[in-house]
C-alpha cells in the first residue's frame, strides 16, 4: 500500500492560519502605541483594535474554505481604514495587505503547478 501524495493545500492552510495569528499579535501590540499617542485609548479605539485581533483569530479557524484567501485580503482593507484611528494601525494594514497579496500569488502559483502536474508527489512531477 503506497502512501497518498502530499496535500499542498494542508500546509498552505497552515501558513494562512499562522499568518493570521501573527497578524493578530501585531495588531494587539499596537494597543500601547495607540494609548500613548494622540487622544489615547478611547472605548472605540480599544474595541476596534481588540475586536480586529479577535476577528483575525476567528478567521484562522476557517482557512479550509475556498473563499478564505479572498476574505483575508479583503479584511486588510478594514485594518487600513484604521489609519483614521491611528496612522500606525493603518500602516500595519498596508504591510499585511502586501503580505496577503503575496500569499494569494503563491496560492495561484501552486494551483497552476498542480493543474500541470508539476508538484512533488504528482505523477510526472517527481524529477
Amino acid at each position: 500500500m503506497s502512501t497518498p501524495p502530499p496535500d499542498p493545500w494542508k500546509s498552505f492552510r497552515g501558513v494562512m492560519a499562522g499568518t493570521l495569528i501573527l497578524e493578530a499579535i501585531v495588531v494587539l501590540l499596537a494597543l500601547p502605541v495607540v494609548g500613548a499617542v494622540g487622544p489615547g485609548l478611547t472605548p472605540f479605539s480599544t474595541a476596534y483594535v481588540i475586536g480586529f485581533a479577535v476577528l483575525l483569530v476567528v478567521m484562522a479557524g476557517v482557512q479550509g474554505r475556498g473563499w478564505a484567501i479572498w476574505a483575508n485580503v479583503g479584511v486588510q482593507l478594514l485594518l487600513v481604514a484604521g489609519w483614521f484611528l491611528y496612522p500606525g494601525v493603518g500602516f500595519i494594514g498596508l504591510l499585511f495587505f502586501v503580505v496577503w497579496l503575496l500569499i494569494a500569488y503563491l496560492r495561484a502559483e501552486v494551483l497552476r503547478r498542480q493543474k500541470r502536474g508539476l508538484l512533488p508527489g504528482q505523477s510526472g512531477g517527481d524529477h
